[in-house]
Order: C-alpha cells, then sequence, then structure tokens
C-alpha cells in the first residue's frame, strides 16, 4: 500500500517521464519526450532503449528516421555502440502522419533533419493519444539552434538533454565541432567528421581554424602578388 507522500508523487506529472508510463489511463492525450544534446552523447541509444521496453510492455511501437540517414542502414535505427531497432525512413513529416496511426508509442530519430512540419504532426499525434519520443541534435556545427529541435523542446512535455564527453578535455560536451570545412548544414558523418567538445574546447578550436584560414588567405594574396 502506497504512503500519502509516494501516492502523491506517483500522481505527480513531474514524475511520470521516470515511471516511463506508456499508456495514459486518465486522459484521451498522451505525451512528447525529446532527447537531445551533440554527437556522440547518447541520444539514439537513449531512444532505442524506451522504445524496447515499450515493445517489451506489448505496446504497439511504430519507429521513424529521415530518408537522409542511411548512415549504418538504410531502414534500422543504429546508435553509435550498434544497438538497432526497425524503422521506417520516411522523406517528410507527413507521411508520419498517416503510418502512426493505431500506435501506442511512435519513436522519431535524426529529427533535426525533418522540416518544421514535423512539430505539427507530433503535436497531433500527443493529441490522439500516443506517446511521443523524440531524439535529435540540438545544435548544428556552428552551435546554432538545429532546425525544429527548439519548437520540438518547447512544446514537449518532458526534454531530456544528453553529454557526451569532450574528446580534448575530458568535460561533459555539448557542441558537435566539424573537422572540416564542408559548409553544408546537413552533413552525415562519424568521427572522422565530427568531435564532440566542450564549450571552452569548441570556441578554443573554431578560435584556431579561423587563425588558419586568415594564414591561408594572406599567403594566396602573396602567390598572387608576389
Amino acid at each position: 500500500m502506497l504512503t500519502k507522500v509516494a501516492e502523491n508523487n506517483f500522481n505527480d506529472e513531474r514524475y511520470k517521464m521516470f515511471l516511463e508510463n506508456t499508456v495514459n489511463q486518465q486522459e484521451q492525450f498522451g505525451w512528447i519526450e525529446v532527447i537531445c544534446g551533440s554527437m556522440f552523447s547518447g541520444k539514439t541509444e537513449e531512444l532505442i532503449r524506451r522504445l524496447k521496453r515499450a515493445q517489451f510492455a506489448k505496446q504497439k511501437v511504430e519507429i521513424f528516421k529521415p530518408a537522409v540517414d542511411t548512415r549504418y542502414d538504410d531502414e534500422m535505427v543504429v546508435s553509435h555502440n550498434k544497438n538497432e531497432i526497425r524503422s521506417t525512413p520516411v522523406p517528410v513529416a507527413e507521411n508520419i502522419r498517416i503510418l502512426a496511426q493505431g500506435c501506442d508509442v511512435v519513436g522519431i530519430d535524426e529529427a533535426q533533419f525533418f522540416d518544421e512540419e514535423i512539430v505539427a504532426v507530433c503535436n497531433d499525434l500527443a493529441n490522439s493519444g500516443i506517446r511521443v519520443i523524440v531524439a535529435g541534435l540540438d545544435m548544428d556545427f556552428k552551435g546554432n539552434p538545429f532546425g525544429p529541435m527548439p519548437a520540438l523542446m518547447a512544446t514537449a512535455e518532458y526534454v531530456t538533454k544528453v553529454h557526451a564527453v569532450c574528446t580534448r578535455t575530458g568535460n561533459l560536451a555539448h557542441y558537435s565541432f566539424r573537422k572540416s570545412d564542408d559548409k553544408r548544414l546537413v552533413m552525415l558523418g562519424e568521427t572522422e567528421e565530427y568531435e564532440p567538445l566542450s564549450r571552452a574546447a569548441y570556441f578554443k578550436a573554431m578560435r584556431e581554424n579561423m587563425e588558419v584560414k586568415d594564414v591561408e588567405i594572406v599567403n594566396k594574396q602573396k602567390e598572387a602578388n608576389p
């Protein structure tokens, strides 16, 4: 039998994410959970963990990812630790609205690559009684909010920010530093292209890159005007 404090805690909305309720018994509405952070922070790992728990509980689960994400597999959602779960690749967010009907739980990986419609789709699914779990990068390689992620975080009931370990300082990392000079915003890659850095290490690396580019510009000018 629950004590009064335990009973109050059990009914408190703040404890739902820790109890991991997968079916809302008292309301018709579902909810949105967002898992965000830098590259190599364990976002997909946590998404897979929650989805597999829901599957173990015999919930009807559907998982989606953007069709552009083919790094490890065309159909599987795969973490950097090689844990995986079968998914449906979709080119646009609107496809999720159609394919997710009748589900108890919907998982969405790499949400930053979808257009802004993903926000309305997630809200519509939650309003229809579905638990929606979204994972994605909260910042791009420039350190700016990434795509629809800020709006998803704002509208979600629960937001979990996970961190990587800075490869240069050993501190918590929440920046994704791109090693190459490629300017494309959407660029899939692994450790060869990206490095998780702490705030101090990230801005130091950015300054060093700018200094190198300045030297290259000066050298090119000297070559052009000997």
